[in-house]
């Protein structure tokens, strides 16, 4: 029995509660599935376990109904109609006494939910809809602006407070990514208030943009006036152990902040060549994605203490401030995700820089011990940590460590460019049309297209819109940027 059939045993044994909902859902999803969801979402998160019946016995779900229950439910929880704000969650699926069950987790959100325009909240009897009970629901919006301050409103803040042009890119990645996404068709204002970053005060009635809205999208001047301290010291020290080698502060707004940590990763850390399969990646993206939006997401920013990233001799440390739900290295079998900003991690999913709640580890544990020969780990408490082992390399290029991956950086791929992009460049000649770049680099399917292709390419500023105002233009046609011819011609592609 491994450890998580061990977990999901005890968590059956001690029966249903405020935080465990058992289900029976034989063969297809019940209602009441999304009203519990909705008051986890309120009150305090938990687990629902899918084929397991109120008094626990495990009956599984039936045969060849598994996979599209697991549809159905993302679907629902995407669909504003159902769950408004939607969530976003996954579902997994477990064998139990040799029967197929579904688990959902359904983390605390920052928001207040409604299910088909009904409030729901939780509390040990179950599910309670408290809709027209004036008071607890205006104690459930109190209580949410209280444990996260992400949601904390500034009357003073609108529009003009904001990029913009990265408000406008952020809307260009999202429908890269999805083409139906709902940002497509709204205006700027609609976008905050979509993504929960424009909100109104229940007491007051005062509107503004909230500390996530400024966080992520903020210039510089109305966000350090709002959060003082805001800064990420990005730090070298190899040679220099007394002070450093490299340094770069950073106290711009979260979206431009990622970029400037995977630079700074790319300028000072090797990329050994890798297979996945037949697919080369990056795997030093792969992890240090990870590591960057963790450092960004999951702040407590209400602290003074500075986030770090320190490169040094063999490994690399993260230090953020953090509010602790536990103490002590995470183990990666049993470990339990909770969103510290969960506002701020879902426009960053949204845009392509994080991963679903609890993947992006298992991703960063798969990866760390091939790139720097042990597993990172990640350590709990008032300031969260991460270390990740990183191979060393000589003048002469060759490994002066050990590590499990050996190290061949791929001389002709520039340091964040796919070889899916790579190909792309090589093929914009002026100014194209999609389906001749999609014809030109043999690929048929246009969502992989999108995915692998396009939306890479546009989101690094390597190729641009001709008409970036309507992304969905039949005319819309494609052009290499400045940065994109330059990184062209490093790659051994010339010019156009």
């Amino acid at each position: 029995m491994d450890a998580n059939e061990r977990k999901l045993k005890e968590l059956i044994r001690r029966g249903e509660g405020i935080s465990t909902e058992f289900k029976t859902c034989r063969n297809s999803l019940s209602r009441d599935v999304y009203e519990t969801v909705c008051a986890f979402l309120n009150r305090h998160g938990g687990t629902i376990l899918l084929g397991v019946q109120d008094s626990g016995e495990v009956l599984g779900i039936a045969p060849g109904t598994v996979e599209q229950m697991k549809k159905d439910f993302v679907t629902a929880i995407n669909n504003p109609q159902k769950l408004q704000p939607p969530a976003y969650l996954s579902v997994d699926e477990m064998m139990l006494e040799g029967k197929p069950i579904l688990r959902i987790y359904v983390p605390e959100s920052s928001q207040v939910h409604r299910c088909k325009g009904r409030i729901y909240d939780r509390n040990e009897d179950g599910d309670l809809d408290i809709t027209d009970n004036t008071r607890l629901v205006g104690d459930l919006y109190q209580r949410k602006q209280a444990t996260y301050s992400e949601n904390k409103i500034y009357p003073y803040a609108g529009l003009d407070e904001l990029e913009h042009e990265l408000l406008a890119k952020c809307r260009k990645i999202a429908v890269l990514r999805r083409e139906d996404h709902p940002w497509r068709n709204m205006d700027d204002m609609e976008l905050l208030k979509s993504a929960q970053l424009y909100q109104t005060d229940p007491e007051t009635g005062k509107s503004g943009v909230t500390l996530a809205g400024l966080l992520l999208l903020g210039k510089r001047s109305p966000l350090l006036s709002a959060v003082p301290h805001h800064r990420t010291d990005l730090i070298l020290r190899k040679v220099n152990l007394d002070r450093y080698d490299d340094r770069d502060f950073v106290d711009v707004n979260l979206v431009e902040s990622y970029d400037r940590i995977m630079a700074f990763v790319a300028k000072h850390l090797p990329d050994p060549f890798y297979l996945e399969g037949t697919t080369s990646i990056s795997i030093r993206d792969a992890i240090f994605r990870e590591v960057a939006s963790n450092i960004l997401i999951h702040r407590e920013y209400t602290n003074a203490f500075p986030a770090k990233l320190i490169i040094e001799r063999g490994q690399v440390r993260t230090e953020n401030s953090n509010k602790p739900h536990g103490f002590g290295v995470l183990n990666p079998e049993t470990f339990t995700p909770f969103p510290k900003n969960p506002v701020i991690a879902a426009f960053f999913r949204r845009i392509g820089r994080a991963d679903e709640l609890g993947s992006g580890m298992r991703k960063l544990m798969r990866y760390g011990k091939a790139y720097g020969g042990a597993n990172p780990e990640l350590i709990e408490g008032d300031v969260f940590q991460i270390v990740v082992k990183v191979p060393e390399f000589s003048s002469t290029g060759e490994e002066s460590g050990t590590s499990e991956v050996k190290p061949q950086v791929t001389p002709h791929v520039s340091p964040q460019v796919t070889p899916q992009v790579e190909r792309l460049l090589r093929v914009v000649k002026g100014e194209v049309d999609r389906d001749a770049l999609q014809q030109a680099v043999g690929l048929k399917a246009r969502k992989n297209f999108r995915q692998l292709y396009l939306a890479p390419a546009i989101d690094a500023g390597l190729i641009e819109m001709t008409i970036p105002d309507k992304p969905r233009s039949s005319k819309q046609k494609y052009r290499l940027t400045e940065k994109g011819r330059n990184v062209l011609k490093g790659i051994g592609g010339g010019s156009e």
